[in-house]
């Protein structure tokens, strides 16, 4: 690890293969903590390469526990976290609202490390299960339409970094490559990251594989569609910049979808949106980024696939499927 800390430190990159080394031996405990978090620390002060992203991505897909899911069509809606902004939980709202709206959601997450409340804490909060039984997963499917993957029970790999990364609180490359790497190998991905040089090394990655996938990043810095500003979409066959009124709506301010400041906050905000308590604007900016989640599967218009959501959204099909979870979370031992 010197050796590479020394060439990283003199502005040197890592080849793709070196970069996969490198966290595959993090993984097997290779490396002590002050050097993974030195290591880490790099990647904030400089930006990363389109090789040593691969890499990091490779290694991670290979180590995981793998899902076993390929039968099911389904999309995983993510956003890389990290753009600060503490938004509450707008892409695993808009998972629930997709699911409802008849489209398979297999959901990768993980507990907020920059932000209050990732996913997963909003998750446990509400009750659901954190479970790598394949078995249960598919169940989840048949009869939630959504599965939840709680990403450190699927990545063994990363157990040597978790507490650094909650040690140093400031989002790290482990936030980029989280959307990169759902052990359920989804055939279909909406992602919103915190940059635009992320987006554009993410849509040249994904272009690589085959992959169905919407990139996204609001000009303002959201990691999601916001409605506060106009949003770059770059999709496997277009790149173009979205405005609020691609989906019949005005903008709204940053206040309006402002997260809470506790976890407990956060849960509260998801469940009254779900149980169609939720502001206009909470309600809009859920359902445009699920049109675009239904919009990635189904190729329908933006506008048809907004109309879908606000249907499942209000007529209570989401919040049927995060009960549906529920109990199938409370049902299995």
């Amino acid at each position: 690890m010197k050796n590479i800390l020394n060439r990283l430190i003199n502005h040197e990159q890592l080849a793709k293969e070196e970069a996969r080394e490198v966290l595959v031996n993090i993984s097997q405990g290779t490396y002590n903590s002050s050097q993974i978090a030195a290591f880490m620390t790099v990647y904030m002060m400089r930006s990363i390469s389109l090789e040593e992203l691969e890499g990091f991505r490779d290694a991670l897909l290979e180590l995981c526990i793998k899902v076993p899911i390929e039968n099911y069509n389904t999309i995983d809606l993510c956003g890389t976290g990290g753009d600060g902004k503490n938004t509450f939980n707008i892409s695993t709202l808009a998972s629930f609202v997709t699911a409802g709206a008849g489209v398979l959601v297999s959901k990768h997450g993980n507990y907020g490390v920059s932000s209050i409340s990732g996913s997963s804490n909003v998750m446990e909060t509400l009750g659901v299960k954190f479970s790598s039984d394949s078995n249960f997963l598919k169940r989840c499917l048949d009869e939630a339409g959504i599965c939840v993957m709680h990403a450190p029970l699927f990545h063994p790999a990363m157990k040597n970094v978790g507490p650094i990364r909650k040690e140093l609180g400031v989002k790290t490359f482990f936030n980029m490559l989280g959307p990169m790497v759902n052990p359920a190998f989804p055939k279909n991905q909406l992602v919103g990251v915190f940059s635009l040089e992320l987006a554009r090394m993410y849509g040249y990655l994904y272009q690589k594989g085959t992959k169905n996938f919407t990139v996204l990043h609001a000009m303002d810095g959201y990691d999601e569609i916001s409605l506060t500003s106009p949003v770059k979409m770059i999709s496997r066959n277009s790149e173009k910049i979205l405005n609020a009124s691609n989906f019949g709506l005005t903008e709204i301010s940053q206040q309006e979808i402002y997260g809470g400041d506790t976890i407990e906050a956060s849960a509260k905000i998801f469940e009254m949106i779900l149980n169609g308590k939720g502001t206009e604007a909470q309600n809009n900016v859920v359902c445009a980024n699920a049109a675009m989640a239904i919009t990635t599967v189904e190729h329908s218009s933006i506008e048809r696939s907004f109309e879908k959501a606000k249907d499942s959204l209000l007529s209570g099909k989401a919040l049927k499927s995060l009960q549906t979870l529920q109990k199938l979370s409370n049902d299995h031992s």
